[in-house]
Order: structure tokens, then C-alpha cells, then sequence
């Protein structure tokens, strides 16, 4: 692995520099990954138990603030809407496709790039200007394995256990708003949530919030691990860090949502 971005002619040279050193870096990563699992120590598990924990405590709050209010929104548009055409029932329908398939990974891919991937960048980009990964590969130890890999696995586990609790929450929200603000019979809503609910939403919704994970924390680590020029560097590569995360993570989503009902067709009709 390069250890510095070689200087570039003009903002294209080194936009496509970059991103192929991304692609070598998520190459060599996925490839330490494949090691790692094989011969694991407990240095390595408790770096992964540390940094989920960390993950999972400046992440919760903020996506279940930003959920509930779009629960609360999606019922009002979807109850206002169906009761002008005469749908008071597809309430149900409508969440099952916006929360499940679409909002509960979306939200939480964006707390991790944002809030947990801009931590991880900050600490991997603070270890490379005070030279401590050169340190470790002086030693012989694996940046890349000891770093990298357990932010990894440590962003897909919580990003996929956090969606869940998101679909809850999106899902309890809209519920009870409809019920108690807009009068809609519960029977009704549940109904047609169970009858257009399907099982291969919920995983494709668990693939996308594993890809965007994935995808979130080789950006941020590659900005960390190359990051340069003092704190201000590092300052930088976070920014850096967090608009190519939201970049990956909505290009990532275009293409899953278009593959998706071309490789699972709908049954019935609404």
C-alpha cells in the first residue's frame, strides 16, 4: 500500500489517482479480511468489540432522531394522499416500501459515513501524522488488518442491527400517527403492511445496509490512513472522507434499487 498520494497535474488526474487507489486499497482489504478470519487473536476482537461499541453509541441517538420525524412525515403524506384518492388502507403498503426498503438503510449508511466514519478517519488520520502505523509495519504487524478490518466488520454489524431498530422505529411511529392523529383503523394499516410486506425486502434492505457499511469504512479509513500535512491534514481527509462516503452510499443505492425488482419481480398487484 502507497504510503502518500502522489501529487497530481489538475483536479481530474487526480480524482481518477484516487480512485484508483481506493480500489486497491478495498482490494487489499477485502483480501486481509479473508486472513483475518482464519487466525483471529484476542487483540484483534477486542479492537472489533471497541470500536462496534463506539459505533453504536454516537450512532443510536442520531438516527432514531432523524427517524422518528420521518415516520411522523410519511404518515401525514401518505394519509393525506390515500384520503384524497380513496386509499385510507395502503398505509400500510406505502411503509413497508419507504421504511424497509428504502429510509432504514439509507439513514443509517449516513449516520456511519457522517458521524462514525468521520471518528474513524479523525483516530487513523491522528495515528498516520504521529507516525504510528509506521511503526506497526515496522514491526511487521498489518495496518490493514489490525486497523482496518475490525472498523469493517465492526460498521457492517452495527449498521445491519441498527437498520433493524430503525424499520421499529419507522415503522411503531407511522403506526401510531395514523392511528391516533389521522383516526385510520389499525386492522386496516397492519393488514396491508403484512399483505405487500415481503421477505426478500428485509434482505435486500440488510445487503444494502452491509454494502453501504462496507463501502463508508474503506473511504474513511483509505482518507485516514493517507491523510497529510498536520492536523490540518487531517481535517481535510475527514471532509474528503465523508462526501466520497455519501457519494459510494447513494451510487450504491441507485444500483441496488434498480437491480432489485429486475432479479425479484412484484407479485400481485396494489
Amino acid at each position: 500500500m502507497r504510503d502518500e498520494l502522489s501529487t497530481a497535474r489538475g483536479p481530474v488526474s487526480d480524482a481518477l489517482l484516487q480512485a484508483g487507489m481506493l480500489l486497491e486499497f478495498s482490494v487489499h482489504s477485502v483480501l486481509a479480511s479473508f486472513r483475518v478470519l482464519f487466525r483471529t487473536s484476542k487483540s484483534w476482537w477486542r479492537e472489533l468489540a471497541e470500536q462496534a461499541w463506539f459505533l453504536t453509541s454516537v450512532t443510536t441517538v442520531p438516527a432514531l432522531l432523524v427517524t422518528i420525524p420521518l415516520g411522523v412525515v410519511v404518515a401525514l403524506n401518505v394519509g393525506s394522499l390515500a384520503g384524497q384518492l380513496g386509499a385510507e388502507g395502503y398505509g400500510g403498503a406505502v411503509v413497508a416500501f419507504v421504511i424497509v426498503g428504502q429510509a432504514a438503510p439509507l439513514i443509517c449508511a449516513l449516520m456511519i459515513s457522517g458521524v462514525g466514519g468521520s471518528a474513524m478517519c479523525a483516530d487513523l488520520g491522528a495515528r498516520k501524522i504521529r507516525e504510528e502505523t509506521e511503526a506497526m509495519e515496522a514491526m511487521g504487524i498489518s495496518t490493514v488488518e489490525r486497523l482496518v478490518v475490525p472498523r469493517i466488520f465492526a460498521a457492517i454489524c452495527v449498521t445491519m442491527l441498527m437498520a433493524c431498530l430503525v424499520m421499529l422505529a419507522g415503522i411503531g411511529t407511522t403506526f401510531l400517527f395514523q392511528v391516533v392523529a389521522l383516526e385510520a383503523t389499525p386492522e386496516t394499516f397492519l393488514s396491508t403492511f403484512v399483505q405487500y410486506s415481503r421477505i426478500s425486502d428485509f434482505v435486500v434492505a440488510m445487503v444494502k445496509a452491509a454494502s453501504f457499511a462496507t463501502l463508508a469504512a474503506l473511504a474513511c479509513c483509505f482518507k485516514g490512513l493517507h491523510a497529510k500535512g498536520g492536523p490540518s491534514g487531517v481535517a481535510d481527509a475527514v471532509n474528503e472522507a465523508v462526501v466520497i462516503s455519501f457519494v459510494l452510499v447513494f451510487f450504491a443505492n441507485t444500483c441496488i434499487s434498480e437491480l432489485y425488482p429486475i432479479l425479484v419481480p412484484a407479485q400481485g398487484e396494489y
